[in-house]
């Protein structure tokens, strides 16, 4: 964990199908809300098909980098800064050589009706809390898949990491989600959260740089 860093730097050689689905296993043995099992993983190595999403990945890595990347974070090394930034144009300028591409995705299983459920369920949180509840609905969806994605694709990156294979999870797909689904045939009514090139390093694998633990805890409250 503590030398899981992101790898943007891959040699082009071919990754084995065998450890591909070794690392989509380990993201499968992650933790899923109710158990629903919603999620589904595009795996792509065909190098036309890659060719096909190099546009789409230069676009945006540019339109990141010329809003939230545009600038050091608070608190970075500026030269630490510098070598990320470049390991993210060496990313984009190489990325139709990937060896490989994994997109976690997810459909939410529609949940059936159930009136005499959702009356239980007022009773135990109040009026006031469901109606909040109501109004945040979008939110809550959103975060109920996420944490049945997420915690599989830590899993992926720290099985990538133990195989001694680079990769680093990306969301900036998002920005042009829909040209991405549609390269790759995914149906509309499945959302992707991350796109994660996988690859053999031309890199080292080092300390990943975080805040010391004693500033992030708050005990007993904020």
């Amino acid at each position: 964990m503590s030398t899981l860093r992101a790898m943007r730097r891959l040699k082009p050689d071919p990754v084995p199908d065998e450890l591909l689905e070794r690392l989509v296993q380990a993201a499968v043995w992650g933790p899923s809300g109710s158990n629903a099992q919603g999620y589904q993983y595009v795996v792509v190595t065909d190098p036309a098909v890659m060719a096909r999403l190099a546009p789409l990945w230069a676009r945006c890595v540019d339109a990141y980098m010329a809003t939230a990347g545009g600038a050091v974070p608070e608190g970075m090394d500026p030269a630490a800064y510098e070598r990320m930034v470049a390991a993210i144009r060496h990313q984009r300028d190489h990325f139709a050589r990937t060896p490989a591409l994994i997109i976690p995705c997810y459909r939410y299983p529609a949940p059936k009706p159930d009136v005499a459920g959702l009356k239980r369920s007022v009773a135990a949180l109040g009026a006031a809390a469901s109606l909040r509840l109501t109004r945040g609905q979008k939110r809550i969806m959103s975060l109920t898949e996420a944490s049945s994605v997420y915690p599989g694709v830590q899993n992926l990156l720290l099985a990538a990491r133990g195989l001694g294979l680079a990769a680093n999870i990306t969301i900036w797909h998002l920005m042009l989600e829909q040209e991405w689904k549609q390269a790759l045939a995914i149906p509309k009514d499945v959302k992707t959260f991350a796109v994660i090139p996988v690859g053999w390093p031309l890199g080292r694998f080092g300390p990943v740089r975080r805040r010391p633990v004693e500033r992030v805890i708050r005990r007993d409250g904020w």
